[in-house]
């Protein structure tokens, strides 16, 4: 079902690297069958046809292929208003892993991105619509590729840790050590090694946490997780920089990289954390296995 044409019906092709994107965004329309993403089923009136659109738009090996053939560009609804103060950037990237990237509003007007969407001039311009673009605050090694190209563009300082510096060692403001970092007013960089020797996570607010690809919440278990399989630095600096800041993380969105964005209370966001730091600690290095996450 995933690579045939339907008739007259939506489909994936054999682009299809299995990122979860497209699953986050039409979830019970597109699921994951023997690794690969597929059509679960025909959309159902508008609202569903949105959904499959915003997916399409996402889907960084544009593999979520409408029954026309092409994508209208008139039907992309990105960048998308999670709320009043963030947008999900959508177009996701090849080249940053298919990761999602943000557009953090802030109070005066200005804004931030966190991570980046592809590469392309015409995108660029819909951020800059919005408002000045201040800052571009990389998560890790990961997902740098395009972090130089749209901090030029926008006129904006880029951001990345000293542990991933070779990703980007043409970065306007370089993170170090393990202590926090205030970027702007309610904005904070806190370092976590873990997933790589330079991510970071960084914190709005109290209210917003991007948490690039250190945790994030999965479908399967309903819970924040640590992706313990794909962990290239090490799993016992990932559990230590959870111990270090697990008790001052204050936050009511949880907003990866990779996995599924959520909002919840911030009590519960915490209580969360704290269960997930002793579960870590627990865990051991693993060979990396892409097919063993829990989305």
């Amino acid at each position: 079902m995933s690579d045939e044409r339907l008739e007259d019906g939506w489909r994936v092709d054999e682009r299809c690297t299995n990122c979860d994107v497209a699953r986050q965004l039409a979830p019970g329309l597109i699921g994951e069958v023997d690794g690969r993403s597929v059509v679960l089923r025909q959309p159902r009136g508008q609202n569903e046809i949105r959904q499959l659109h915003a997916a399409a738009h996402a889907c960084p090996t544009r593999s979520i292929r409408p029954p026309a053939g092409r994508l209208d560009a008139a039907l992309d609804p990105f960048p998308m208003a999670l709320d009043d103060t963030v947008y999900l950037c959508g177009h996701n990237s090849t080249h940053t892993a298919g990761a999602n990237s943000y557009l953090l509003r802030r109070p005066d007007g200005t804004a931030m991105m966190v991570d980046t969407p592809r590469w392309s001039t015409s995108l660029a311009a819909r951020y800059e619509a919005l408002g000045p673009v201040t800052d571009v605050l990389l998560t890790h090694r990961d997902h740098a590729a395009h972090g130089r190209r749209y901090a030029d563009r926008l006129g904006a300082r880029l951001w990345l840790h000293e542990g991933d510096l070779d990703a980007a060692p043409d970065a306007d403001h370089v993170l170090r050590g393990t202590d926090p970092t205030e970027i702007a007013e309610g904005v904070l960089a806190l370092p976590f090694p873990g997933h790589t020797r330079g991510s970071v996570l960084f914190l709005a607010d109290e209210r917003y946490c991007f948490s690039g690809d250190s945790f994030y919440w999965s479908r399967t278990t309903a819970d924040i997780e640590v992706a313990d399989s794909v962990t290239w630095y090490s799993i016992s600096e990932l559990a230590a920089s959870l111990a270090r800041t697990a008790d001052r993380l204050r936050f009511e969105w949880l907003l990866p990289g990779h996995g599924d964005r959520q909002r919840l209370p911030t009590d519960d966001m915490a209580e969360r954390l704290r269960r997930l730091t002793a579960r870590t600690r627990e865990l051991r290095p693993r060979p990396v296995d892409f097919t063993a996450i829990r989305w």
